[in-house]
């Protein structure tokens, strides 16, 4: 499938000729408590994007229950510094009895909901939910049986590249391509929580359209939105953003997510972004052509008699158009008008 191919998440198409396709990730902002959970959904209801996204996993499913150094986060990591693996996603993970009825009030909103599995069973259990999409997390793009059995559902596939070498995003892309499925979206990532914008390298975006062969968009955990709206800037479709009501109310995630003000804030600037791409083309713009009417032209600014001669005192470069362009002054300078003018007569071939 060509990278300017749209691909349909249910019934809204994705591809560089719509608007950009912004996901809000709920993560672990929900801070273990549904309604909030359901405040967020209501909240991004609100924003305009298209797409709500949960995590699928509990924490025996993604980790082991050991306490070895292998599973702690480093010491000097700047959120979760010394965290043991299986308690921070102990606290972070969305219990699965939540997704049904965190779905259901999102397709009420007017948005699609759908979520990143990170084991076989979170599969088989998100399809009988019937979800529109999969997420591949960066940290999975390595578990090719993981992407092949997403992509076996015959749904689009968005994998996300934190820390992936162009050979493993070939790899997992091959793998969804393998089961048949073309509807791949490939999201340049950092995975870095949150992510410096001087690392966030956006030129690689049109560098892995032209190499794979499928849409490109931004997982962004840099602070602000300033970074997703370069991406569609340089030819980004889709764009998925963690989102919280408040940073202020903490959460695993809260320090770099956005809050709903400035997701509306992104799906109406990433919307200006797309729309100025326009086409490959200089020259007079549509919008511009009453614009054209006022460039400099040379005018007569007196009355004149024929036989003068053009000067300085007589003819003048003024808006609006109509009459000989500016630099041509100096080959009519000192020719004899050939009949009377008044001032305010476009200064022509047919005057002189």
């Amino acid at each position: 499938m060509s990278a300017s191919k749209t691909i349909n998440f249910g019934d809204v198409p994705v591809g560089p000729d719509h608007q950009p396709f912004i996901i809000a990730e709920m993560s672990g902002n929900h801070n273990g408590d549904l309604e909030r959970a359901k405040d967020i959904v209501r909240a991004m209801g609100e924003t305009g994007v298209q797409a709500l996204k949960l995590q699928t996993y509990t924490a025996d499913t993604i980790t082991l229950d050991v306490d070895l150094p292998a599973f702690r986060l480093p010491s000097e990591h700047e959120l979760w510094g010394g965290a043991r693996l299986y308690d921070l996603y102990q606290e972070a993970h969305t219990p699965w009895e939540w997704h049904e009825p965190l779905f259901e009030l999102a397709n009420s909103l007017g948005m699609l909901a759908f979520s990143s599995p990170f084991d076989p069973t979170a599969i088989d259990f998100l399809e009988k939910l019937n979800v529109p999409a999969y997420k591949v997390a960066s940290n999975e793009i390595g578990d090719l049986p993981l992407v092949r059995g997403m992509a076996e559902t015959g749904k689009p596939i968005i994998i996300s590249t934190g820390s992936a070498t162009l050979m493993d995003i070939d790899a997992a892309v091959r793998a969804a391509r393998s089961t048949g499925n073309e509807q791949i979206i490939v999201l340049s990532c950092t995975a870095s929580y949150p992510a410096p914008a001087d690392q966030s390298n956006l030129r690689s975006i049109p560098v892995l359209r032209d190499a794979l062969g499928v849409q490109i968009g931004l997982s962004d955990h840099t602070m602000g939105i300033g970074a997703s709206i370069a991406a569609v800037a340089l030819g980004a479709t889709v764009i998925e953003k963690h989102v919280t009501l408040s940073r202020a109310d903490g959460g695993v995630d809260s320090a770099f997510s956005l809050e709903p003000a400035e997701v509306k804030l992104l799906v109406e600037g990433t919307k200006v972004a797309q729309q100025a791409l326009g086409e490959p083309i200089v020259g007079p713009k549509q919008a511009e052509q009453n614009v054209l009417r006022f460039r400099r032209s040379l005018y007569i600014t007196r009355d004149v008699k024929a036989g003068e001669k053009v000067a300085a005192d007589n003819v003048r470069s003024v808006r609006p158009a109509g009459g000989l362009a500016p630099d041509a002054f100096t080959s009519v300078e000192g020719r004899e008008f050939r009949v009377d003018a008044v001032a305010g007569t476009p200064l022509t071939w047919d005057v002189l």
